[in-house]
């Protein structure tokens, strides 16, 4: 398969001009000032796309999806649904990473494992934590670091919970072991080895984690830390722990209500962060996809849930750049360069020759997603599915 798409924008993230791209099979094969392929076969042989007033960016990466479901929070019949395979294209998302939340008993690693490969076979790129909400972490051969040096799926562990009352409230020296592990299996795998970290209300925060790096030989870039702009206080940890050389990662689904009770809204803290010093190369945002967004009351009894998306990943990319005035070559690295970066994911995150065709297409002006390629194949095209996964 051989596609040329001409006369577009390149943010690799970095601006590179206008210029033509050629997708080979499923890989980038050439990017140059002009790419002409002249004579009867290439004629035959080649879609064109006149990408004329449109702009290229890889294909979002969401490191943070319940692709199984989540929730349960209030009892069986709040379990959320599965991720359909235009939920993610749809979005621009041509890679995610699955994790499973608090309920650790009847979302599986089995399940989570078979549901990756089955996005996998729809079209997509999926890997998975290994583990929940619960420590001691329940895998699927019952070592963390067997999970990620054996099974091609598992990059890491998590998400582990901590500062939550529906975490298993995990003691320094058992995040240190998680941690050892989870980096001893990535080590003897080439893999990142990363620990996926829900925090959650608590005014702890993240003091748990920054005692691990104080008191253990663990670097603090072990961990990933997730749902940072859930409230103000976090935030400003959030900042702090990023200044000691920490990752940091954005939640972007949310309601009204939340951003009401002090959450902060991505865009405008991808702004915060960046006027505070924090190297954008640290920050991430992720979409929290199909999981519940549960609000409790002050004895933490379940007042009400809300279902998370990841179509808002790129809403808040979009607003950072339309809204706040962030450069796009710089608000796109949150979901493209970073991510691919600190899962150690080589061919995703940079519009690059050699590495896969993840190829998202944006109206120039509107920043609208118009056209989506996941590993060359055309997903997406004038902003309807052309590819569906198996019961859509």
């Amino acid at each position: 398969m051989l596609t040329l798409i001409q006369n577009a924008e390149i943010y690799a993230p970095e601006y590179l001009g206008k210029k033509d791209l050629l997708i080979v099979d499923n890989k980038i094969g050439f990017i140059d000032d002009r790419i002409d392929l002249q004579g009867d076969f290439f004629r035959e042989h080649v879609e064109v796309i006149d990408a004329e007033g449109h702009l290229i960016v890889p294909g979002f990466i969401d490191s943070h999806v319940h692709i199984i479901g989540g929730g349960g929070e209030g009892s069986y019949k709040t379990r959320t649904p599965e991720l359909m395979l235009t939920d993610a294209t749809l979005s621009g998302i041509t890679t995610v990473i699955g994790v499973i939340g608090t309920d650790g008993t009847t979302r599986t690693m089995t399940s989570l494992i078979a549901k990756a490969r089955g996005l996998e076979e729809e079209g997509i790129t999926c890997f998975v934590q290994t583990g929940s909400y619960q420590v001691p972490v329940k895998t699927l051969t019952g070592k963390i670091e067997d999970d990620i040096i054996l099974v091609d799926k598992v990059i890491g562990a998590g998400e582990i919970a901590i500062s939550d009352h529906r975490s298993s409230q995990p003691t320094v020296e058992e995040m240190a072991k998680i941690a050892s592990a989870a980096r001893l299996g990535g080590l003897l795998s080439g893999k990142s080895g990363i620990v996926n970290v829900h925090v959650g209300d608590s005014p702890d925060c993240l003091n748990l984690l920054e005692e691990v790096v104080e008191t253990t030989d663990i670097p603090i870039k072990q961990f990933y830390p997730t749902h940072i702009n859930r409230n103000g206080k976090l935030f400003e940890a959030g900042i702090t722990y990023a200044k000691k050389g920490g990752y940091v990662d954005f939640t972007t689904s949310t309601i009204p209500k939340f951003l009401e009770e002090g959450e902060v809204k991505c865009s405008s803290g991808l702004k915060r962060m960046l006027d505070a010093g924090v190297p954008i190369e640290q920050i991430s945002f992720t979409s929290d996809g199909q999981a519940s967004l549960p609000e409790f009351d002050a004895n933490g009894e379940l007042k009400g849930l809300k279902l998370g998306k990841v179509s808002s990943l790129f809403k808040e990319v979009r607003d950072a750049v339309l809204d706040e005035g962030i450069p796009l070559e710089t608000a796109i690295q949150v979901v493209t360069s970073t991510p691919a970066h600190i899962l150690k994911l080589k061919q995703k995150g940079r519009i690059k020759k050699g590495n896969d065709a993840d190829i998202v297409i944006l109206d120039k002006d509107s920043l609208i997603i118009n056209t989506v390629f996941a590993k060359g194949t055309l997903m997406v095209k004038d902003k309807v599915a052309v590819v569906k996964g198996t019961f859509e």
